[in-house]
């Protein structure tokens, strides 16, 4: 019972993944996009941990780490470039 929920979950993470990848594609705006990227992060996240349970292994937590990071760390990139044009900013010499 609980590996149906499992696959069941994992499919239904699956379309939310195609359905964020719709709205980068066809997405109004560039906010709706970063958005979209983000929640393609966290559902693979989500993907990954439900794979690690049905296999019954520990190794895939340090993927699961390093992409959740990764992710966070784009996110806020994408948003800094958004919100002032550059993402590293250069100190001036006064």
């Amino acid at each position: 019972m609980i590996e149906i929920m499992l696959i069941t979950s994992l499919a239904l993470f699956g379309v939310a993944i195609a359905i964020a990848l719709l709205r980068i594609i066809f997405g109004p705006s560039l906010p709706d996009r970063i958005i979209a990227l983000d929640m393609i992060g966290v559902n693979l996240v989500s993907g990954i941990a439900i794979i690690s349970v049905i296999l019954a292994t520990k190794a895939f937590l340090e993927v699961i780490l390093i992409l959740a990071i990764l992710s966070f760390i784009s996110t806020i990139a994408f948003s800094k470039y958004i919100e002032r044009g550059v993402i590293i900013e250069r100190k001036r010499k006064s």
